[in-house]
């Protein structure tokens, strides 16, 4: 264990980081095998033997439990579904004529293959990840019995992690879940968009490879095509851009005007935009969907009171629906800027404008050095989450425009955005492995944007100016 600690490699980084160095743990895996003796060398074989053997019962009985309930699961289905995930599956569904009536035998299911072997493949990487725990907590017995004639009881290893270790057991159980139910089906998405899965491959398909996405970049007729996705991805780069900044812009101006002190009944206006936001959203949208139809009650009034000749064409014109979408979008969102920046305008400190003004500073001058620097600081990653949520804002373009107008032959909208267009691909066209290849170009969209912006902004480069 000494030499370990001494190690080159150690002295260097301790030279290097000073006080900052931060010694590795003595009962490293390495060490385990290096310096562990019998018991511990079998813990990689029987998890918890040298637990057992050090009386941490509890412990290690739960290692073995584990250890055995894997191999349950490996033999039973895992290796089944190992096996056919090269190929997911071949045996179509049967039928048998007996006695004049038909009986069915199951064939494979290609989901079900796919879904369970890339489950299959995490539990073995988890597996991996407790022998290095068993490995290792054996050997940790093996040295705390070996200096101090002694190892910790259950209710100290309890004690342990309730205190020193607090992160870990805390984790624990949301690591657990963002695995199960993000990390897992995220990897059966991806995986999904290298597969033939569509309307016509719903029981069985193969692995087609980059076939998926060779079809969002060619110009062939199809479901999708470069024509489709790019005219979807540019509309959706200008919704996020005005949805975002249209609300901040506007947000932050009405805010600033209810904070001003010659505002009367301030509470009485910030209820009136809270109020919007304690209407349900797709009760709103759909209600003004109605409104905006061409028979609805915008259409109706103004053709009564002879302003127009005709019904206005607020979803069936792309330009009209667009900029209606957007136009409705800042009712739904500058209430949500306004709670927001009202809450940072009444925390800037009163002394930097008192500053100013007797520096001579006129309001322009105090609002663009001053107000400004400081809200834009605080809400950088505010706006980059904001604009994430417009590129993925299902509920106002589905519910108020529904992607409309769509084109003769196209399978996507004038407004629809590449998350209403991968609804509209998997759910209403059952073409999931097309859906699947548009959420990974999403994915990396919002992956690219997000990360650029947030590297270049002050919030990252420079997070101690306001403190």
């Amino acid at each position: 264990m000494d030499a370990t600690l001494t190690s080159k490699r150690e002295a260097r980084l301790r030279k290097k980081l000073g006080k900052d160095y931060v010694s590795p743990s003595p009962y490293s895996l390495k060490a385990a095998f290096q310096e562990g003796d019998g018991l511990t060398k079998a813990s990689a074989v029987v998890f918890g033997l040298g637990n057992l053997a050090h009386r941490q019962i509890v412990k290690g009985l739960l290692f073995l439990i584990l250890e055995i309930g894997f191999f349950v699961f490996l033999f039973t289905n895992g290796l089944g579904f190992l096996t056919k995930l090269p190929g997911l599956g071949d045996q179509k569904q049967g039928k048998v004529l007996v006695d004049g009536y038909w009986q069915y035998t199951a064939g494979d299911n290609s989901v079900v293959i796919l879904l369970y072997g890339v489950a299959t493949i995490l539990i073995i990487l988890a597996f991996v990840g407790l022998w290095n725990l068993s490995v290792r907590s054996a050997y940790k017995a093996q040295m705390l019995a070996k200096t101090h004639n002694r190892v910790p009881s259950l209710r100290e290893d309890i004690a342990q992690m309730l205190d020193g270790r607090a992160h870990i057991g805390f984790l624990f159980l949301p690591t657990l879940g963002i695995l199960t139910f993000s990390v897992l089906p995220l990897i059966f998405m991806i995986s999904m968009a290298f597969t033939s899965y569509d309307h016509n491959n719903l029981v069985l398909f193969d692995w087609v490879g980059l076939k998926n996405f060779a079809a969002i970049f060619t110009n062939a007729t199809g479901t999708v095509n470069l024509r489709i996705f790019g005219s979807v991805l540019v509309w959706t780069l200008v919704w996020a851009i005005f949805a975002t900044f249209l609300n901040f812009f506007l947000g932050m101006f009405m805010a600033m005007l209810i904070n001003r002190k010659t505002t009367r009944f301030k509470n009485f206006w910030r209820a009136c935009f809270s109020m919007s936001i304690a209407v349900p959203q797709f009760v709103s949208l759909l209600v003004i969907n109605l409104m905006l139809q061409p028979q609805g009650a915008i259409n109706r009034l103004l053709l009564d009171w002879g302003w127009i000749n005709e019904a206005l064409p607020f979803f069936t014109n792309a330009t009209w629906a667009r900029v209606t979408v957007i136009i409705v979008n800042l009712w739904v969102g500058i209430p949500f800027t306004i709670m927001q920046i009202t809450g940072i305008l009444q925390n800037i400190p009163a002394d930097q404008y008192e500053a100013a003004k007797i520096d001579g500073a006129n309001n322009w001058v105090i609002f663009r050095k001053i107000t400004m620097p400081y809200i834009i600081f605080v809400l950088t990653p505010y706006l980059i989450t904001t604009f994430t949520g417009n590129v993925n804002n299902f509920n106002v373009i589905y519910l108020l425009s529904g992607g409309a107008p769509v084109p003769v032959g196209d399978s996507a909208g004038k407004t629809d955005l590449l998350i209403t267009w991968l609804y509209k691909l998997t759910v209403d066209k059952n073409d999931y492995n097309l859906g699947a290849v548009i959420g990974i170009m999403t994915f990396i969209v919002l992956a690219v944007v997000s990360l650029i912006t947030y590297r270049r902004s002050g919030s990252f480069k420079n997070e101690e100016a306001f403190r």
